[in-house]
């Protein structure tokens, strides 16, 4: 059986600790999208992991772990991410890398630093991973597969150049920097064959003998509903598709074999980088009395570190992002965080106009929303170690049930702390 996991809004939801729980039971887990430009928190028995590229179920010897084709591949991200794990005595994961997978190169680091340099504050929050120029080379034709390492020399050679002559003219003109040298290119792409060789295989052909002999399969993803480049915040989005959909394609699997969206739900809401962002605190106090409750070591970005916007559960924007994952269950995270408040506000519409709407409106609409804020109990109390769900306070189940009823998907998984183990299961 696949399942897929995914965030039902801006990313950060906490769909590591979820993977990581998840995969103890399944075969073989997938990275779909997205490069090293996210990082997922995994906190167990090896201790505390901000892992960035690889699967997030890296950490049972008995799974396999995939790079799949739609993942933007920073080849010495990922040796070193292997050897740091290795070094926190973590037993060697075993790997596969598609085939078809595409590199991001050092240049489209470069890019992405100098545009965000170039637009100034009108920046999109970049993480300067070099992720929105990777994207735009892999539909623009001019990126590099990894297997292309493994063609003829004389073809990767004549790619080297002409691609560089291009981004020679952008960087030298538009930027007015250094170009870039084919020869320091080619011989990196030569560096790069040999680190990724022993990982290198026919993903697709894997998954389907896999999906055949019945294995269980994860299809992780990267960011959430509202970072998707076609139905998020765009432009204030990433460069590839968050949705559990595009897991097919990033995997290489047909898309009747996704059985199960399992979509990630925070019990607050938070963001890293510019965006519409409809219930955020903007009281900076209040807003950093959540950051500072806020997840394992508060709300930081796992890549870059950077305080994340906070705000109230907004139940418009995960209404929709539920819906367009096709969530068919949720599991509700860092609720643990809210036991220092007495009252919880929660978003349950969008004032535009004088209009109170419920479904999440386009970008230009967003703009003009205002929170409509409905206020429950708060349970004012430590609620980690819980482990039966009818044992965690009154006021807290009735959030999470108004949580429920609000998204119109079941909760069958209440995450109620940083570690693996603390999480309370519910029926569906």
């Amino acid at each position: 059986m696949v399942r897929a996991i995914v965030g039902a809004c801006w990313g950060d939801e906490g769909k590591g600790k979820i993977t990581d729980v998840l995969a103890q039971e399944s075969d073989i887990i997938i990275r779909f999208q997205g490069g090293s430009n996210a990082g997922h928190t995994i906190i167990n028995n090896y201790g505390r992991f901000a892992l960035h590229l690889l699967p997030s179920g890296i950490f049972y010897d008995h799974t396999t772990s995939i790079i799949g084709n739609g993942v933007a591949l920073n080849i010495p991200y990922l040796v070193k991410e292997l050897n740091s794990l290795v070094e926190a005595n973590v037993p060697m994961p075993k790997i596969l890398v598609s085939d078809r997978a595409q590199i991001l190169m050092p240049y489209h680091i470069l890019l992405d630093t100098y545009e965000e340099e170039r637009l100034a504050g009108k920046s999109f929050g970049s993480t300067r991973s070099g992720i929105a120029p990777f994207y735009s080379d892999k539909y623009a034709k001019i990126g590099f597969q990894v297997s292309e390492l493994f063609g003829d020399p004389a073809d990767l050679r004549e790619k080297v150049d002409r691609v560089c002559e291009l981004k020679n003219i952008m960087i030298v003109n538009l930027y007015h920097k250094e170009p870039i040298n084919p020869d320091e290119i080619y011989n990196l792409l030569l560096e790069y064959k040999e680190m990724v060789a022993p990982y290198v295989c026919d993903t697709s052909a894997y998954l389907y003998n896999a999906i055949k002999e019945g294995k269980n399969i994860l299809l992780e993803g990267q960011l959430g509903s509202l970072k998707d480049p076609d139905h998020g915040i765009y432009p204030m989005v990433t460069s590839s598709s968050t949705l559990a959909a595009y897991g097919a394609i990033g995997a290489g699997i047909p898309p009747y074999e996704i059985k199960q969206v399992t979509t990630v739900v925070k019990a607050y809401s938070s963001a890293v980088g510019a965006g519409e962002f409809v219930s955020e605190i903007l009281d900076e106090e209040e807003a950093d009395q959540l950051r500072r409750h806020g997840g394992d070591k508060g709300e930081f970005g796992a890549t870059t570190g950077r305080p994340r916007r906070v705000g109230w559960f907004d139940a418009v924007a995960t209404r929709y992002g539920c819906r367009i994952q096709g969530a068919t269950e949720v599991a509700l995270t860092v609720l643990d965080c809210l036991g220092y408040l007495k009252e919880i506000p929660m978003c349950v519409g969008y004032e535009i106009d004088g209009e109170v709407v419920k479904d999440f409106p386009t970008t230009s609409m967003l703009k003009k929303a205002k929170p409509v804020l409905k206020v429950f109990k708060g349970w004012n109390c430590d609620i980690r170690g819980i482990k039966n769900y009818e044992d965690l306070p009154q006021e807290c189940r009735d959030y999470v049930e108004a949580i429920e009823a609000e998204i119109g998907v079941p909760i069958t998984m209440v995450s109620n702390g940083p570690g693996r183990d603390e999480i309370i299961y519910r029926k569906k």
